[in-house]
């Protein structure tokens, strides 16, 4: 069996168990949803250069005055990407993604931001570079766009780790606004997999690195297997999370579990991250269900 096969298969498995567990407990799972969203804002923000903490994403989402000064941006992107998350997470199953749904998500992130760019593509003058990439054509993002959700729709029989690493590289690829595209790709990313049936997922500040080195490798070489790894990871993650409050485990430290169990805590952590035991990534920290 292929890596990708094995991945596979233990998301089956983990989706299996999630639905399984999840009867009639809808309660916890609106209160598990809740508590992540400071670290999805947090996360999200970070990997876009926000100095603000996770601490501090949470004290401003519950509008407690923080002890340092923060720019006005700051404040507003933490406010507004939260407004875009809760928004999703109430539509993603009622309402099909599409560009005018795009467009709106846009206008509620960069709103008191940059308004006079909140809600539109980039016009004809509007060129962006990241990096060395040069985002698509102004004239062409639309046609993109509609051959992007196109794409997605016909390649249902997909996994779903393929099918949205696919689309998260290419509306990054395409790069449609002047600003807030990996914002808005990442949530973007969550609104498939509730549709598709799975949990949302968390890209960490801390994986910023390889993250962008799934974009080089998709800008030069149309490579997504560096992303279908970050996706099926964090799915994993993800999972393992839920499942460790649902089956009602002992929620401890990874460092905890090592002393406990006297296993090598340095092991422990890289299989954390290659999601091969069922840790998961929470407030800043691996944990695990004993």
């Amino acid at each position: 069996m292929s890596k990708a096969a094995q991945v596979y298969k233990q998301i089956g498995e983990l989706q299996r168990r999630y639905l399984e567990a999840s009867v009639g407990k809808e309660s916890l799972l609106q209160m598990l949803y809740e508590s992540e969203i400071s670290e999805q804002v947090y996360n999200s923000n970070a990997i876009e250069n926000s100095t603000l903490s996770l601490e501090e994403t949470d004290k401003i989402l519950r509008q407690i005055n923080l002890d340092r000064f923060i720019t006005e941006r700051e404040l507003f992107e933490a406010k507004n990407l939260a407004r875009v998350v809760e928004y999703l997470h109430q539509k993603a199953l009622g309402e099909e993604l599409s560009i005018d749904g795009i467009l709106l998500l846009h206008k509620m992130l960069m709103s008191n931001i940059r308004d006079e760019i909140a809600g539109r593509f980039r016009d004809l003058t509007e060129w962006v570079r990241v990096g060395s990439h040069i985002a698509a054509d102004p004239n062409d993002i639309l046609k993109l766009l509609q051959e992007m959700l196109i794409t997605y729709q016909v390649s249902g029989q997909e996994h779903i780790i393929k099918r949205l690493a696919r689309f998260h590289l290419t509306f990054e690829d395409i790069h449609p606004f002047v600003d807030g595209n990996g914002r808005i790709g990442r949530v973007l990313n969550n609104s498939l997999l509730i549709r598709s049936g799975h949990v949302p997922i968390n890209i960490k500040f801390i994986d910023r690195s390889v993250y962008y080195d799934a974009f080089a490798a998709f800008d030069s070489k149309g490579e997504t297997s560096i992303m279908e790894i970050i996706v099926g990871q964090a799915l994993c993650s993800s999972y393992h999370k839920r499942l460790a409050y649902l089956e009602g485990k002992s929620i401890i430290s990874l460092g905890e579990h090592a002393k406990t169990a006297k296993l090598s805590h340095s092991n422990l952590i890289n299989k954390a991250k290659r999601q091969t035991i069922e840790a998961f990534w929470e407030k800043g920290a691996w944990k695990i269900g004993v």
